[in-house]
């Protein structure tokens, strides 16, 4: 996500490089896996810009990239990027697809971002016209070295430089990236009729939660809870999540499973009551939060036997997730929960607690719906809403 300093930084510059008559586009380059599911990551940009009141005049392809032209290219920038199946996404200017004119927008803006004696790179890739991109990058650095002699700024490598000057080619046009900020990977969210469900009640759940929808789920969420002091952590997981889910509301459920909180024995059955809980939806596909490389093989056979016998499909996103887990916790802020997370993984256990239906029957009856205009008081609105 874009932060404040990112948004300071770039309006200096741009009120620095003194560009009112030419636009800043957005660009956004899918990854990988969203190059044949581009039309739907462009109706989830549109979305997502809606539902954070960002105006923008129109959202187009340029050949593999997405061209959005916001009023507010930051702000836009920063919702855009709440959203799978992106991985890079960049302020840019566009000139077209011209020797001179993209040397000589190189060297504007690389002669405005440069501070005095740091090293930069010029990148550039995409589809060039009549010569070669290496050729385009010699002639870019030369020119900033020629025309910016008083900065002192001189080339560095791929290894290591302090600025990246990148450019991205396509048939008619250049973009020319003032601002990056990398993406979150995966694949658009699509969400169906027929939605998986996913329960959010610890950190390892949450970050399950995000997985399924990084992976083009459609996802329902239920929360589920020991005691009331565990509200607070899961509300402020859950604000991270819901944005992603490209809805400007979210319906959420919440149980209240009654039992105690410590002991490895007791976590197992809590999470065996959470899949009873799911099981009950008329969701065809079960999320499972469990991995390998926390849960033992013969507690996680049981569950997918389980999820088998009530004639539904269950899913396992982080089975092949490792050290990856760490850095999809610090995306939803639980950099402070990292030693929590770190207790969790090494779960060593192979109890397989029996399914307690009496216990799941009294759950399902402390039932509250919480209903999410999704924005800034997210926390506090489904806080006051299970009040």
């Amino acid at each position: 996500m874009i932060t404040r300093n990112f948004v300071l930084n770039y309006k200096l510059v741009d009120l620095k490089i003194e560009m009112m008559d030419k636009v800043s586009y957005v660009v956004v380059f899918p990854t990988i896996f969203s190059k044949n599911k581009i039309s739907q990551l462009i109706i989830n940009i549109k979305k997502i810009l809606k539902i954070k009141n960002q105006q923008f005049k129109s959202v187009k392809r340029d050949g593999d990239i997405i061209l959005v032209d916001a009023n507010d290219p930051v702000f836009a920038s920063s919702a855009i990027n709440l959203l799978f199946g992106i991985k890079k996404i960049a302020i840019t200017r566009q000139v077209k697809n011209n020797f001179q004119d993209i040397v000589s927008e190189i060297t504007s803006i690389g002669g405005n971002l440069l501070l005095k004696g740091e090293k930069f790179l010029v990148k550039i890739e995409g589809m060039s016209k009549g010569f070669l991109t290496k050729d385009l990058e010699i002639a870019a650095t030369s020119n900033i070295i020629e025309k910016k002699i008083n900065l002192g700024a001189h080339p560095g490598t791929e290894e290591n430089y302090d600025k990246l000057l990148y450019t991205y080619l396509t048939k008619n046009n250049a973009y020319i990236s003032i601002f990056s900020d990398k993406g979150n990977g995966g694949i658009p969210y699509r969400p169906h009729n027929q939605k998986t469900i996913c329960a959010i009640y610890d950190e390892i759940s949450a970050i399950s939660c995000l997985e399924t929808i990084k992976q083009g789920y459609g996802t329902k969420i239920i929360v589920c809870y020991r005691q009331k002091s565990e509200l607070m952590n899961l509300a402020k997981m859950i604000n991270q999540i819901i944005p992603r889910l490209v809805q400007e509301k979210i319906e959420l459920e919440f149980f209240q499973i009654k039992i105690n909180p410590n002991g490895i024995k007791n976590y197992l059955i809590y999470v065996n009551s959470i899949l009873e809980i799911m099981l009950q939806f008329s969701n065809d596909h079960v999320s499972l939060a469990l991995s390998p490389l926390v849960f033992s093989s013969e507690f996680i056979d049981n569950s997918l036997k389980h999820v088998f016998e009530k004639k539904k499909i269950p899913l396992i996103p982080l089975a092949g997730v490792d050290i990856n887990l760490f850095d999809d916790a610090r995306e939803i802020g639980l950099e402070r929960n990292t030693k929590k997370l770190e207790k969790m993984v090494t779960i060593n256990s192979n109890e397989i607690p029996a399914f307690a239906k009496k216990q799941v029957d009294t759950s399902l009856k402390t039932k509250k719906i919480v209903s999410v205009q999704v924005g800034p008081n997210n926390v506090h609105d489904i806080l006051d809403s299970l009040e």
